[in-house]
């Protein structure tokens, strides 16, 4: 028999498993190496936002529907396999990304077939968190496998840095290694590597989750189910006015969420403009923000267990907001205003902090968010719930980069450029106000062992 512990263990390793696609692929790995490949950071770019928009649409339209579907019909684990096999399939055909030999279009489509599947695999995951505990303990359960996922993302990337990615001018890796497994440098083999090396590491680790982690009532589909779950979800779509707090928690949510992702994406390009820094600079400034996300995440959700989500997300909306301002007020020339040696470390050493608070921030805020969104869903629609959630998260995701890309070119400046994260961060706050930390009085046990 699966005991309590094993299952909250078993949950933790799909955070485990599944981080190395956002942290491999999204942001360190593989999207700078499509940069090179295509020689026009403008046009990679583009294509990278087209790709990426493209599978948050396929995301946002499908993803409350599949929720209901998995709430109809209780089985979330089936639905589990089919995505992780989507993931699986997208993440490792990136191998074939060569130079020479590179088709933009179908790489794209890969991508987006793992990036699918990630994101609807994490629908059925998050919907299991009130299956995990008690309501005083799933924020404790949720920052801790926050705090898991990020050290996965961590080991993943120093695994790829030190023993496969290739420098294109040295064709050596970070420490000055010869790529592993006899790699060809030429060929970008290394570097290419980071799709299998995805594929595999979720392979592997989700096997704890499916040997530990149990559905409460599986159950088989009933005839028309696709049919009942759409108009489920139009129901509650037409019902979330009265539903005050939920609705203001997706709203919110969305707009905060958005100015997160938009720090996680510019946040490199930001230093490389204005700092003039290098890939080995933005690398350590990545590896700053997880492990300061892991540790950080982890003390957030003690702090979700003793004081509930909203408090920590107010919190860490007000911290994110300072370090936007901050990131305005950091150049090459000076640091809050006080002017600095063309060739001091201090703006360095700020945007360091600062990219380590993001980190700290981010993982408590992200973790603290599925913490809420249990406390507002209702109960017997949880998988739903999540996939308006992952509506929210999509809907408006072209905000924050759409809104940073008019401002720059509106100002010319790349630090006045990221001022909109500023006012998304705020309306966040705003809309928050409305939230009631329990929801609209739905209550629920959790898991009673």
């Amino acid at each position: 028999m699966t005991t309590k512990r094993k299952r909250i263990w078993g949950w933790f390793f799909f955070d485990w498993a599944s981080q190395p696609y956002n942290t491999l692929l999204l942001t360190f790995i593989f999207a700078p190496y499509i940069k090179e490949l295509m020689a026009d950071g403008t046009a990679a770019q583009s294509a990278w936002g087209f790709g990426i928009g493209a599978a948050g649409v396929i995301i946002a339209l499908l993803a409350p529907i599949l929720g209901a579907l998995a709430d109809i019909s209780g089985n979330r684990l089936r639905w589990i396999w089919l995505f992780s096999g989507a993931y699986v399939v997208g993440s490792f055909a990136l191998w074939w990304a060569a130079p020479g030999n590179f088709n933009l279009y179908i790489t794209l489509v890969f991508f987006a077939i793992g990036m699918i599947g990630m994101e609807f695999a994490t629908i059925f995951t998050n919907s299991m968190l009130p299956d995990l505990g008690t309501k005083q303990e799933i924020g404790r359960i949720s920052g801790n496998g926050w705090a898991f996922g990020y050290l996965g993302g961590l080991v993943s990337l120093v695994i790829m840095l030190v023993f496969l990615a290739e420098s294109a001018d040295t064709g050596k890796t970070l420490v000055g290694l010869d790529p592993a497994f006899g790699l060809d440098p030429e060929a970008r083999e290394g570097t290419r590597a980071v799709g299998p090396l995805t594929a595999i590491w979720y392979a592997a680790f989700m096997i704890p989750f499916f040997l530990w982690v149990r559905d409460p009532k599986p159950t088989k589909a009933p005839k028309g189910a696709v049919k009942k779950a759409l108009g489920e979800v139009l129901e509650t779509l037409r019902a979330l006015p009265k539903t005050p707090s939920l609705f203001a928690y997706l709203g919110s949510s969305m707009f905060y969420r958005d100015a997160l992702n938009g720090m996680y994406v510019f946040g490199g390009i930001y230093a490389a403009g204005v700092l003039d820094w290098t890939v080995v600079d933005t690398g350590i400034f990545g590896i700053l923000a997880i492990i300061s996300g892991a540790l950080f995440a982890w003390v957030g959700g003690h702090a979700d267990e003793r004081f509930g989500p909203k408090p920590v997300i107010t919190f860490c909306i007000l911290v994110l907001t300072f370090v936007a301002i901050s990131i305005v007020f950091v150049s090459r020339e000076g640091v809050y205003g006080i002017p600095v040696a063309s060739s001091s470390i201090v703006p360095d050493v700020t945007f360091y902090l600062l990219g380590a608070t993001i980190g700290a921030a981010g993982g408590i805020i992200q973790a603290a968010s599925r913490s809420m969104m249990v406390r507002q869903a209702n109960p017997d629609r949880m998988a739903e719930a999540f996939g308006l959630y992952a509506l929210a998260g999509k809907a408006t995701s072209f905000i924050a980069p759409l809104s940073i890309g008019v401002m720059t070119s509106w100002t010319q400046s790349q630090q006045l450029g990221v001022t909109p994260l500023v006012v998304l961060f705020l309306l966040g706050l705003f809309l928050l106000w409305w939230v009631k930390a329990d929801g609209d009085g739905v209550s629920w046990q959790g898991s009673p062992d």
